[in-house]
Formats: structure tokens, C-alpha cells, sequence
């Protein structure tokens, strides 16, 4: 009983040192920053492995995706020097790729690997939406939800050990493969409507940052709402909040990121 004690002691220790503060939002979480070269290490296999087992498509729109990836990147690069912190991105390996695949989907893994789905093009219908979507994804990545998910696994599976530095490279693949189940799920990565709801209001500001309206991310939500008319969610909507909930909360976001999309030059 007193080792238990002592382990959930060190446990408590350890996520307080480890507690992450989100320059953007605020949030703290529990993230563990020594685990960031392996996670972003084994996420970018992953990827590569995704790659392979997909076609990859090429041409016109596989070029949007790239060139939205890209201003949301330089929007992210931007932010970020802006408070003094480039720093935090340093161990980013952008990519972006448009996947064949009619699920309704887009994801980030930690690192910055993106991959969209042809199946959610219809619904983003030109570069702004699909900015919203990119800015929403990317936005899990930089605030470092899959660490959080990892971190949060490890200390409630191995709790003390965690600070003797004994966790097993078993004993971490098993952890990273609940969290990011390995084959063609890899990336569907199930968010907390927390995570989700931060993921929405950085995306917003992203967005305006790279000089997209982001007025539009409204319209772009009715539109996946309306799109699950059926039986079964999109994957993209999985986990998140309801749609009254997140309108209304990009609603309240709204005129920060709009302040950042007059600076961009954009139209008010």
C-alpha cells in the first residue's frame, strides 16, 4: 500500500512538471515533452505506411491541399514568432497529401503529416472551406492533442514509473497503438469535444492568419452537419461538439479571428 501511495505521489509530481500551457487558448494539459521525439518519430512511419497502402492523388486539387497546407503553415510560423516562440515548431516536417478514400475525413499527426480525403472536398467546395478544415487539423497537431491523449494513457497505465525513465519500447508501442491504431485507421485519432472545441477556435485563427475568412467556418459546419443526415456520422464528427454548441462557440471566437484577418488584409 505505501508504494502505491508513493507511486501515485510521484504520478501527481510528474504531471504537474508536465503540465503544457496552449499559447493560443490558454488550456493547460498534461503533456509529457520527453515523449515528443518518439511520438513524432513513430508518427512519421506511420504516415509513410499510410502513404503506401493509399493512392495518392495527384493534379489540381491535390495542389490546393498542398497550397492551403502551406499558408496555414506559414500562419502557424508567423504566430508563433510573433510570441517569441518559433522554438515549439522546431520539429515539425510539414506534408500534405490528398488521399483517394470516400470517407468524409482529414487528419494531423503529431509532426505535421496531413492527409485529406477526396470524400470531404465536396463539402469544403473551394479553398476556404478546405481551410477551415486544414486550419482545424493542423491545430491538433500544434497544440500537442496526441501527446496529450499519449501522455495521459502512459500515467494512468504506469503511473511512478514514468519518472525512472523504465517504460519499455513495448510497453510504449502498445500505448501509441491505442492511441494511433496501426493500418488504414492509423490517424482516426478519437479527440475529447475539449481537445475538438481548441482544435476550433486555433483553427479559426489560423485561417485568418493566412488570409482566409473566417466567417466561412460556419457555413462549412452546416454543411458537414447536414452531410450526416444519415445514419452514421462522418468520421470527421466522430467526437465533436454538437453543431449548436460549436456555431455558437465560433461565434464568440469570431471577432479575434477577424481582427487577425484584417491584419492579413483581409475585408471586414
Amino acid at each position: 500500500m505505501k508504494i502505491t501511495h508513493l507511486l501515485g505521489i510521484g504520478a501527481a509530481a510528474f504531471a504537474v512538471a508536465a503540465c503544457t500551457t496552449n499559447p493560443m487558448t490558454g488550456r493547460k494539459s498534461l503533456q509529457i515533452g520527453t515523449l515528443n521525439p518518439q511520438i513524432t518519430s513513430t508518427a512519421v512511419q506511420q504516415y509513410q505506411q499510410t502513404l503506401k497502402e493509399s493512392k495518392v492523388v495527384t493534379g489540381s486539387q491535390a495542389q490546393m491541399v498542398k497550397r492551403v497546407g502551406g499558408k496555414i503553415k506559414t500562419a502557424a510560423e508567423k504566430y508563433y514568432a510573433s510570441i517569441g516562440r518559433s522554438a515549439d515548431l522546431s520539429g515539425y516536417q510539414w506534408e500534405f497529401n490528398l488521399l483517394q478514400d470516400n470517407q468524409v475525413n482529414a487528419w494531423c499527426m503529431p509532426g505535421g503529416k496531413v492527409a485529406v480525403y477526396t470524400g470531404i472536398l465536396p463539402i469544403t467546395k473551394d479553398e476556404t472551406g478546405l481551410a477551415v478544415v486544414m486550419g482545424h487539423e493542423v491545430s491538433h497537431a500544434l497544440a500537442g492533442h496526441g501527446n496529450e491523449r499519449i501522455s495521459q494513457a502512459m500515467v494512468a497505465q504506469y503511473g511512478g514509473a514514468l519518472l525512472g525513465s523504465t517504460i519499455s519500447n513495448a510497453q510504449w508501442s502498445s500505448v501509441f497503438q491505442q492511441v494511433y491504431p496501426v493500418g488504414s485507421q492509423v490517424a482516426l485519432l478519437k479527440y475529447g469535444r475539449t481537445q475538438e472545441s481548441e482544435a476550433d477556435e486555433m483553427g479559426l485563427n489560423l485561417m485568418a492568419i493566412a488570409g482566409y475568412d473566417p466567417r466561412q467556418a460556419i457555413p462549412f459546419w452546416q454543411r458537414m452537419e447536414a452531410s450526416s443526415s444519415g445514419a452514421r456520422q462522418p468520421e470527421f464528427l466522430s467526437t465533436h461538439p454538437s453543431p449548436g454548441t460549436r456555431v455558437g462557440d465560433i461565434q464568440k471566437d469570431l471577432p479575434k479571428a477577424l481582427e487577425y484577418y484584417k491584419s492579413a488584409g483581409g475585408k471586414i
